[in-house]
């Protein structure tokens, strides 16, 4: 979900809250508007969940995203208690651009 139609001024992954969480979590995110990208067009976005080993839990996010502010929901209930991993990685294309930022998340039950 877009929350702010403000143009952030860099790229950002923000820690989930709450954290720890039981079961659902919030996790935040900025998309600047990129220098040789127009705004129509929008970055490749991916918000990807890991488990501790390092296998693919959830994709939350995988479009074409405008600059702007984003939160995606969450839902651990399926999953057991543990430390798990979020990454943001944003892509354009048509340039080698490429931004990647990984935050940690704990879920208790």
């Amino acid at each position: 979900n877009k929350i702010s139609t403000e143009i952030p001024i860099d790229y950002s992954l923000s820690q989930n809250y709450p954290n720890p969480f039981n079961p659902a979590t919030r996790i935040s995110f900025s998309i600047p508007l990129s220098r040789g990208v127009s705004e129509g067009q929008g970055m490749l976005t991916k918000l990807i969940i890991y488990d501790a080993l390092g296998r693919e839990v959830q994709t939350l996010v995988n479009q074409k995203l405008s600059p702007g502010i984003y939160e995606v929901d969450f839902d651990g209930s399926n999953l057991p208690s543990g430390v798990y991993f979020y990454k943001l990685e944003v892509s354009d294309p048509s340039t080698p651009l490429r931004v990647t930022e990984t935050k940690k998340m704990v879920l208790i039950k």
